[in-house]
């Protein structure tokens, strides 16, 4: 099997941390792996032992167990989130740019802390997951961060300071009309009689939009963009930026919207070099040393070699096992063959409310592709991990509606579970992106029709209602609803610290 540049998997989104909280019942340690059709030696070390499995089953637990029980069960979930939290950051490396990424969000974030400013961290886009140390393959997904950059805009128009955590190369804010645009962006240019670069005269309008509206961000010091990669990145700047909020207390907000990996390769077994898809380089060990030439391919027993499997000894007469290669010709050895196996990356979502940022509002993510699922699942994550709001949508319709799912009172333990679904109209009047044409619309998405089940429950629209794209971005009904949910938040610590 040849891989070149990347394996493709889907790991949902937006925040897989969020977006990926599947229940977890595994039957035994290696139910919780994940394997692809790749093979890695099995002589490789053990990995750190993580708590999916036992997060999931404190949580399943605490569903069926008397209150009085609950505190013990909490204290457990608690106990082991913080191991899992120990083990992780002490077995991965941090990004080498944890330190400055670390300093400008400290130093953004006291400059807006000491003005009473509302600040939000954004997550956005995919994150891949290293397959070599000196990365040529990697795992990743779809996110090209379309919600996350869409939201930053609209949260920049209603006044917050915004951290933007993205995936390197991703859409981000005000660029992202152009930058991933079906045209080339030098099709939005031609050049002047004078000789100078000039925009066509019928994109002067909108371009001269999002250039003003990028430029009052950066000259107000409301946008810091900074970059990540990998799933281990993520997380360290993440845990990072989120700790230094705690200075904003409640008016901190965290909005993941990333598309974080569900799975990853532990750095004790990962191979340091390209992994090898031929033999050639074991042959020519092997008739070195049949010779005895010292080797000078020095490989040792951490080189992408040990990532690939050579063909076993066979006895004479035997043959090699082989398999069609998807019907294809010649017929493939099956010792050819590639596995890697992948551990869950552990759940830390818990850790933000517990931990990281105890006062800030977090918001989290859940994209399904089974809609008789999705309201249940964003019930479940809401649950599990406590954030104050889980916002649920469909791959095949996320630009057109979303369900929020929430508690009235995140701090009373029989609060009433809420949904309120947000939804394009199909029919708006205009379309929104930001800086190019007014929201026109936007009320239009709000009274759009509720679709009913048997027993009078909202429920995800069809599929097959929606063609082409909205006329409004949600993200222009989504923002306010949470700016609103994000008042009340303030509001309540407000009132909790005068009594």
């Amino acid at each position: 099997m040849n891989m070149q540049g990347s394996v493709k998997t889907y790991d949902s989104s937006p925040d897989a941390q969020s977006t990926s909280s599947e229940p977890h019942h595994p039957s035994s340690a290696a139910s919780s792996a994940f394997s692809l059709s790749f093979n890695l030696p099995d002589t490789r070390p053990p990995s750190p032992t993580f708590s999916e499995s036992s997060n999931t089953s404190t949580h399943t637990m605490a569903s069926s167990t008397p209150s009085s029980l609950r505190p013990r069960l909490d204290l457990l979930r608690s106990n082991t989130a913080e191991r899992a939290e120990r083990d992780y950051f002490s077995t991965n490396p941090p990004p080498k740019t944890l330190e400055a990424h670390s300093q400008l969000a400290k130093d953004f974030i006291a400059y807006h802390s000491s003005r009473g400013h509302r600040v939000v961290l954004i997550t956005s886009g995919g994150t891949s997951v290293p397959l070599e140390r000196q990365t040529v393959r990697f795992i990743d997904n779809f996110s090209a961060g379309t919600r996350g950059a869409t939201s930053a805009e609209y949260f920049l128009q209603a006044g917050y300071a915004v951290i933007f955590l993205h995936r390197q190369f991703s859409l981000q804010p005000y660029s992202r009309h152009y930058s991933h645009d079906t045209e080339s962006f030098l099709d939005f240019l031609a050049e002047s009689p004078d000789g100078k670069v000039v925009a066509k005269p019928e994109h002067q309008e909108e371009m001269m939009s999002v250039l003003r509206k990028y430029n009052a961000a950066k000259s107000k010091n409301l946008l810091l963009s900074l970059p990540f990669t990998t799933i281990t990145d993520y997380l360290f700047v993440l845990r990072a930026i989120s700790q230094l909020m705690r200075p904003l207390g409640p008016r901190g907000l965290l909005y993941l919207a990333a598309a974080v990996s569900d799975f990853f390769v532990p750095p004790d077994r990962m191979v340091e070099h390209k992994i090898q898809s031929t033999d050639a380089i074991s042959a020519e060990k092997s008739q070195q040393s049949k010779l005895g030439i010292v080797d000078k391919l020095n490989l040792d027993t951490d080189s992408a070699l040990d990532a690939t499997t050579d063909s076993p000894q066979l006895s004479e007469g035997e043959e090699e096992e082989v398999f069609d290669n998807f019907d294809s010709s010649p017929r493939i050895p099956r010792s050819k063959r590639l596995i890697v196996d992948l551990d869950p990356v552990p759940k830390f979502l818990k850790n933000l409310v517990d931990g990281w940022a105890p006062e800030g509002m977090i918001v989290s993510f859940k994209l399904e592709t089974d809609p008789a699922i999705l309201v249940h699942k964003a019930e479940y994550s809401l649950e599990r991990y406590q954030h104050h709001l889980v916002i649920g949508n469909l791959l095949s319709t996320r630009k057109w509606e979303v369900v929020f799912v929430s508690k009235e009172d995140k701090e009373l333990e029989n609060s009433r579970v809420r949904e309120q679904w947000i939804r394009v109209a199909q029919h708006g009047r205009t379309k929104s992106a930001t800086g190019v044409k007014d929201s026109v619309g936007a009320a239009d998405g709000l009274k759009a029709l509720a679709r009913k089940d048997e027993e009078g429950n909202d429920r995800p629209s069809d599929p097959a209602e929606f063609t082409g794209e909205p006329d409004v971005e949600i993200e222009s009904l989504i923002i306010p609803a949470v700016e609103k949910m994000h008042t009340r938040h303030i509001q309540r610590h407000a009132k909790k610290a005068l009594a």
